[in-house]
């Protein structure tokens, strides 16, 4: 006949332990609010500095994004340009 039992052992829960594990799970809970202030504050701390700074700004960011979007554009028109030109030229020299 087989053997039904399990070759596993059966280890009892004591009251001891499951305290200390109520007790390091109070603790991971304490540990994760006091890390989610911490984020709070320095997430503020970040974005009141991010506002001041570019408050000090002589000149708005979007008028910088549009100064320099407008550069790369004349570059690349002037690149292209000077390629195109470049390669007429070749071509009429052969």
């Amino acid at each position: 006949m087989s053997n039904t039992r399990s070759t596993m052992t059966v280890v009892p829960i004591s009251s001891t332990n499951s305290k200390i594990a109520i007790a390091g799970f109070a603790l991971v809970a304490a540990g994760g609010l006091i890390s989610i202030c911490g984020l709070g504050l320095t997430g503020t701390a970040m974005v009141n500095a991010i506002r001041r700074w570019v408050k000090a700004q002589q000149e708005p960011p979007t008028a910088v994004v549009k100064r320099k979007l407008a550069q790369a554009k004349a570059a690349t028109t002037a690149g292209a340009s000077a390629w195109q030109d470049g390669m007429a030229e070749s071509a009429r020299s052969r």
